[in-house]
Order: C-alpha cells, then sequence, then structure tokens
C-alpha cells in the first residue's frame, strides 16, 4: 500500500470530530552508484527500480539496457545499489551534488550539466487527433486511485492509441521516471508515443521527455516560459490545460490534428 490510515482532526463549521483519513507515504530511497552513494529521492515506496532505471535513463547516464550491469533492490533499508558497465563521465560530474528530493520544485535535475548537453530535435513522428488526446486524458484521470483517497499523488502515463503505463507518486518527476523505466525495461518504442501528466510543465519535465525521446507531452497544468522556449526549439509538441475536450498548444501543433 501506498497510503497511511490516520486518525486526525476535522473541522467542520466550527465543529470538530475524530475522523480516520489516509495520506501518502512517503521514504527516502537512496541510490548508490558503482559503490558511491549518489542521489536520495523522496518518493511513493512501489516501483523503486523503474523509478532507479527511469531516472538513470532522464539523466543521460545509461541508453541502454546493457549499460546496467547489475541492479539490487534493499527494500528493508529503501536501498538501490547500480553497477553501469562502463564508468560515465557524467555520474563522475554529478557526483556529490546529490539532493534529497520529491522531484517537484527544486526538481532532480543537474542543471549545470544538462546546460551544456545537445538535446537532439525531435523527428516528426506521429501525429493524433485532439480527441484523442483528451480521451486519453479523461481516462487517466479515472485511473489515479491514490489521488482520490489522499490528495496526494501525481500521475504520468505513456500512451498510443491506448494507456499502455501509467504510474502515479507523490513527485511529479518520480512519476514520470516510473513511466519512462517501465518502457525501457520493456523495451518498448516511445518515439510515437504521448506522455500524459497531472502536473506542471516545468523545464525539467520538458528535458526528461526530450532525451527519451517522446514527440508529444501533455497536462491537464500549466507550462513554463522556460518550457514552452525549449519545447519550441527542439521539436516537442507541448499541451497544458487538457481538460475536458480542450488543450492549449504551447509548441509544435503539427503532431496535433483537428
Amino acid at each position: 500500500m501506498s497510503k497511511k490510515n490516520l486518525i486526525i482532526t476535522r473541522f467542520v463549521n466550527n465543529l470538530l470530530s475524530e475522523v480516520e483519513d489516509y495520506v501518502i507515504e512517503e521514504i527516502p530511497l537512496t541510490i548508490f552508484l558503482n559503490g558511491e552513494q549518489f542521489i536520495t529521492l523522496l518518493s511513493t515506496p512501489h516501483y523503486q527500480e523503474e523509478l532507479t532505471v527511469g531516472f538513470l535513463l532522464s539523466e543521460g547516464l545509461i541508453k541502454s539496457k546493457e549499460d546496467i550491469e547489475k541492479l539490487d533492490l534493499n527494500l528493508q533499508e529503501n536501498y538501490v545499489y547500480v553497477e553501469l558497465k562502463n564508468k560515465n563521465p557524467l555520474a563522475q560530474k554529478l557526483h556529490g551534488k546529490r539532493t534529497i528530493t520529491t522531484g517537484c520544485g527544486k526538481g532532480t535535475i543537474f542543471y549545470d550539466v544538462l546546460d551544456s548537453m545537445k538535446i537532439q530535435k525531435l523527428s516528426e513522428g506521429k501525429s493524433y487527433q485532439i480527441s484523442k488526446i483528451t480521451d486519453l486524458m479523461n481516462k487517466v484521470q479515472g485511473k489515479s486511485e491514490l489521488y482520490k483517497e489522499t490528495g496526494g499523488v501525481h500521475f504520468a502515463c505513456l500512451a498510443g492509441e491506448e494507456i499502455l503505463y501509467f504510474r502515479e507518486d507523490i513527485g511529479r518527476h518520480n512519476a514520470v521516471d516510473k513511466v519512462l523505466g517501465r518502457a525501457f525495461l520493456d523495451g518498448i518504442d516511445i518515439s510515437d508515443k504521448i506522455l500524459l501528466t497531472s502536473g506542471r510543465l516545468s523545464s525539467e519535465i520538458v528535458l526528461k521527455v526530450l532525451k527519451a525521446g517522446i514527440p508529444i507531452l501533455a497536462s491537464r497544468s500549466a507550462p513554463s516560459s522556460l518550457a514552452v522556449e525549449i519545447a519550441r526549439e527542439r521539436g516537442l509538441t507541448l499541451c497544458g490545460f487538457v481538460r475536458g475536450t480542450k488543450l492549449n498548444c504551447y509548441a509544435n501543433p503539427f503532431r496535433i490534428l483537428s
């Protein structure tokens, strides 16, 4: 379970009562990379292998499954031990800059490195009807049971014509990494897919999706100015405020068919 039962004091119209309530569970997950403590992520305690792999992928530390020599989970201690086949220069550069984070606010991306990284412009890729994107978002929202019970999670979903993977986490970056990690482990071609999320469209999320090679990113929430700028420059179709039958396209609308 990713939620905990608590007795709380509820105030309604100046009247108080003791009631049972659910809160989202949050744990620290520490990743050790090639024997060195690398980063601690605050996350919802499910799909930790996917989170680890998705994080390493979206940080540019791995490109294929063959890059991972060994991955051991210690769920009692909330540790993950990862051995990479070849020492990645990025990993050595990032060592010592680890942060305890949920992937919200400050995020888990190391900006000083990303500033110098070249992200390839996306190819044209597949186009989708507006109705397909809005229908997918409506379906995904209906799957978000943890949110309905706790109000404390974000979701991410990878979809094509139908929903492929759906994950929830306390951090929006973590939810995206879990979906990316699952697709990576399953060897799914994501170059013609859509990533849907409940979180705001920050530059960090845009960079994660660009590095994964997904051509369309859609959210119920708003984008930032830097997210729009990067998306326009790198060929990512960026959609915000996907609600009901409407959406706003902020970058590269050529993949959206009316």
